[in-house]
């Protein structure tokens, strides 16, 4: 065997060797999104020091940012996040509101935004700043197939976080999932919302529900899969299981007679 190949099998055995023992050291560093059988299925929360996959339609990109922005906000710990994104993204789905962010109870003076110009530039961004162990998060946003997320890049961004103890949220809208080293994979849709309060007269944009979403856990490296609804709390900054509320009875009209009186009537 050529000296050459020796070196790469041994740089790959190391690699390995990393992989495994990362996993034993960072494997019970979880934290609870708050979503009771979501937590169980991931054996006590979404795992740090891992990458995690979200998947969506194109048009289903703002359902699936607020997703990740949720998952984010639960990871970081008070650290910076690093927002990571292909100028194409931009294009195709706009800016990033920092007021809507916060309306979702992340501190948007605590993200910071990097636009790469292309998806070589995001992913050595993203790689780097997967290093640096004063992040909370990294997230990278990328839009379509693209072909050089293969399992190798894949590979680099878990041994960074890894490495580093920090997390990698990426954001695939309008892609197919391939082969990764992801510890999760999910699959995002916008679920209807909850009704408001309806206790007092208010304008419409006053009485939105709290953001649900239709989540399909496609997989889980040590647990099970499924699909729920998980409903975000923007006060408490977590999921939960969807609210159960009531749903309004229209009154009957004052001017409307009651409908036994007049069958009687009738029948007299």
């Amino acid at each position: 065997m050529s000296g050459a190949r020796m070196s790469a099998l041994a740089t790959l055995r190391s690699q390995i060797e990393r992989i495994e023992t990362a996993e034993v050291v960072h494997h019970q560093d979880r934290v609870a999104l708050g979503h009771g059988e979501v937590d169980r299925a991931l054996k006590g929360g979404l795992a740090r020091a891992a990458i995690h996959e979200v998947f969506c339609e194109g048009r289903q990109g703002a359902a699936a940012t607020g997703f990740v922005t949720g998952l984010a906000g639960r990871v970081t710990a008070q650290r910076p996040l690093l927002w990571v994104r292909q100028d194409f993204s931009e294009i195709e789905t706009g800016a990033l509101s920092m007021s809507g962010l916060t309306e979702l109870g992340l501190d948007p003076r605590r993200v910071v935004m990097v636009r790469a110009a292309d998806v070589e530039s995001a992913l050595r961004t993203s790689a780097d700043a997967l290093a640096c162990d004063a992040l909370g998060a990294v997230v990278l946003d990328l839009w379509g197939e693209i072909r050089q997320f293969d399992l190798v890049a894949s590979r680099k961004l878990t041994l960074a976080a890894q490495g580093s103890g920090v997390t990698g949220l990426l954001l695939r809208m309008a892609a197919q999932p391939l082969p990764s080293t992801a510890e999760t994979r999910w699959m995002l849709r916008a679920a209807h919302s909850p009704p408001g309060s309806a206790s007092m007269p208010a304008a419409p944009w006053d009485v939105w529900g709290a953001p649900r979403f239709d989540v399909e856990l496609l997989r889980n490296r040590h647990g099970p899969c499924g699909r729920w609804i998980m409903e975000w709390k923007c006060d408490e900054c977590q999921f939960s299981e969807p609210s159960a509320y009531p749903q309004p009875v229209a009154a009957a009209p004052a001017h409307r007679q009651d409908p036994a009186v007049l069958q009687q009537r009738r029948a007299g």
